[in-house]
């Protein structure tokens, strides 16, 4: 698959996946898609990532595909070396 380019709804959710990974140092391969307490990642980015292939929803939770963990540490190792600058 190509690195194309992910629109802000869909970065929005693998920010957040960053987020927990970074905070408990864990590797984070499922993300909340819906809490039920009105805490919702962006439809328009569920389904780019999915259409993508990094994302399989799973009712209120999606797994990231093997693809998709690779753009979570693209991710993650960016912020780190924006960080180092």
């Amino acid at each position: 698959m190509s690195q194309q380019t992910l629109s802000d709804h869909a970065l929005s959710i693998l920010t957040f996946a960053a987020y927990h990974a970074l905070v408990s140092g864990e590797v984070v391969t499922r993300v909340v898609l819906d809490d039920g307490k009105g805490h919702k990642a962006d439809s328009a980015g569920v389904e780019e990532m999915e259409k993508a292939g990094l994302l399989e929803e799973e009712g209120e939770r999606g797994t990231l595909t093997e693809a998709g963990s690779q753009r979570l540490g693209q991710l993650i190792d960016a912020i780190r070396r924006s960080a180092a600058a």
